[in-house]
């Protein structure tokens, strides 16, 4: 499946209520570390599973005043519109937002 296919899925999956742990955000590098160790051990390649467990929503969050979308994480690859951070490395949406997102 290329990128824009993957995108489109992920899309599809947000959209049809798969629940995901948006709450509570990483804020310390503590909480960073234990999300990155989950995803390390229990998501692995399962794209679900991914997707839930960084809390991935298809809207912007907001958290402590601050707007969280993708497009503006620093993990985040505009042109290819992607999140490179190692444990994800799926295509994302500007708009999306997940709990891992940093400045």
């Amino acid at each position: 499946m290329d990128d824009d296919e993957t995108r489109a899925t992920i899309a599809e999956m947000l959209a049809s209520g798969l629940e995901t742990e948006v709450w509570p955000r990483a804020g310390t590098s503590e909480e960073v570390n234990e999300i990155v160790a989950r995803l390390q051990v229990e998501a692995g390649q399962d794209l679900e599973k991914k997707l839930v467990i960084a809390g991935f929503t298809d809207h912007t969050i907001e958290a402590d005043e601050i707007e969280q979308p993708c497009e503006t994480c620093m993990y985040y690859k505009v042109h290819a519109k992607f999140c490179e951070l190692p444990e994800l490395m799926v295509p994302v949406e500007p708009e999306w937002s997940c709990r891992l997102w940093r400045i």
